[in-house]
Formats: C-alpha cells, structure tokens, sequence
C-alpha cells in the first residue's frame, strides 16, 4: 500500500517536470496540443481494442469457454484508457503500452505465466484448473488439472448407512 502511494506522489511530479521540459522545448501550445492529441488518438484506439477484446470474449463464452484471458485485457483496456486521459507524457506512454493488442497479451500471459494472477477456467464437462498460491508456508505452489464427475453412492453403502 505504500508503493501505490508513493506512486501517486512521484508520477504526478513527473509527468510535471517532462511537461515543463517539453514545454521549454517546442513550446506551451505545442506541448498542449500534443497532450490532447495524444488523447484523443487513444480514445480511438481504445474503442477499437475493446470492441475486438469484446467480440473475442463473445466468441469464447459462445464455445462454452471462460473468457478469462480477455476480461483482464479488458481490466488493462480500462487502466490505459485511464491513463491516456491523464494528461502528461509518462501515463500516455503506459496507456498506448495497454492499449496496443500484441504488448497487452504479452504482458497479460507473463502476468499469468509469473503467477501472480490465478486464473480459473471451467467447461460443460466439469474440467477445472486450480492454481495454488499462499503466502507463507507454500509447499510448492503446484497447478492441478482435472476432470471430475459425480457418482452415486453404491447400493451396499447405502445399505450399511441405513442399518446404523
């Protein structure tokens, strides 16, 4: 929680300082309009990659898949649109990074690939993936994979707990 703080203090003073260079560079218009240009470029951007990260998803949850892959893409859409409609050079860097669908899905399976994000998946045979993460005493943080089905009691035990 500290980091995510610090974060909010040292970005902002950042994205302040490149500005000003900018600025003493091209000029304070210029670096204005390059600040909303860059928006507005990121904006567009934005509606295309998610429309897409959309139908992707859309087409999996119609194969009977979980759309796991493309609902943290669709996090990261968020958090880069968020950043390009920050105004400043540094987020608009990390926003167009989010944004563009190669670096994003790199980024996502590294993220998954790491294990720092968990993902569950679960299909219309009762398959299932299981990562195990603790803090602390983990064994070996191993992935079990899977397929269950449910059966019935057998009559004999049935039996044996009727009799008891």
């Amino acid at each position: 929680m500290r980091y995510i703080f610090l974060l909010f203090i040292i970005i902002p003073l950042g994205e302040m300082l490149l500005l000003f260079e900018v600025a003493d560079q091209i000029g304070g218009l210029t670096t204005l309009g390059l600040v909303v240009l860059t928006a507005v470029v990121g904006i567009q951007i934005l509606k295309q990659q998610g429309l897409s990260t959309f139908t992707r998803a859309n087409q999996r949850i119609e194969s009977g898949e979980l759309p796991a892959q493309e609902i943290v893409e669709g996090l990261f859409l968020a958090v880069g649109g968020a950043f390009l409609l920050t105004p400043g050079f540094i987020t608009d860097t990390l926003g167009f990074m989010f944004l563009i669908g190669p670096i994003r899905r790199y980024i996502v399976r590294a993220l998954i690939k790491s294990g720092k994000l968990a993902m569950f998946q679960s299909g219309a045979q009762g398959q299932f993936f299981y990562t195990q993460h603790s803090r602390g005493n983990s064994r070996d943080g191993n992935t079990f994979e899977g397929e269950y089905e449910k059966e019935a009691a057998p009559a004999n035990d049935q039996n044996k707990l009727d009799k008891e």
